[in-house]
């Protein structure tokens, strides 16, 4: 079976990350590089983790203009990634061009389309956060609401917390991968991640793949 752990490398530096997944390799199913270790070390940082044979998830959260997100979707298939973020809040026509890119690039490539993945509402956002910003103060709500979008859109995946894992799998088709951050097995530090489940219950919830860091 697919090893479904996805190890966060939430460091500052090449020598970090390099470190760290030497270490863990064996026992994770892909890597997780994100805004912080992307802006330090660059598309390079890419590369090498790659080089080691191991998959990758970037973690980018694109949020633009369509025709912005399509060319950053089509840079991230050119460093090889096999899975890549943008936000369902960028809207129906976003998700589209990001998911054709996706695939016309990889077409072009001769090569498997990266699962576009969308984030529907943060693990950090509770209905006080949705609130500030004038949306549905309804987590789970606004959750399936950007959900529906997203398959509308024509993604294959989507990154949500743990807590709305049984919900979504109740609306949507089958084969749609669930991305889930916000593990925590209860014995960590508070920090600012509100909506958790630990792994066993995240997978026994219908979790494709667990983010951990």
């Amino acid at each position: 079976m697919r090893n479904p752990i996805i190890a966060a490398l939430d460091v500052p530096n090449v020598e970090a990350a390099l470190k760290l997944a030497g270490q863990i390799a064996p026992a994770v199913g892909a890597f997780k590089i994100g805004g912080e270790l992307f802006t330090a070390a660059g598309p390079d940082i890419v590369r090498r983790i790659r080089d080691t044979g191991a998959a990758v998830f970037l973690d980018l959260k694109f949020h633009d203009i369509p025709n912005t997100v399509a060319r950053a979707v089509t840079a991230a298939l050119r460093l090889d990634v096999q899975m890549l973020t943008v936000h369902t809040s960028g809207g129906l026509e976003m998700m589209r061009a990001a998911e054709a890119s996706a695939q016309q690039a990889a077409k072009a490539d001769g090569q498997a389309a990266p699962l576009v993945l969308g984030v529907t509402v943060l693990t950090s956002s509770n209905s006080s956060t949705l609130a500030e910003i004038g949306c549905e103060p309804n987590v789970v709500a606004q959750v399936e609401r950007l959900a529906r979008l997203a398959v509308q859109a024509g993604l294959r995946g989507l990154v949500c917390s743990p807590l709305e894992i049984v919900a979504l799998r109740k609306i949507l088709p089958a084969p749609v991968q669930l991305v889930t951050p916000g593990i925590r097995t209860g014995a960590e530090k508070a920090d600012d991640q509100k909506r958790t489940l630990t792994p066993r219950e995240a997978i026994q919830a219908g979790a494709s793949w667990l983010v951990i860091g």
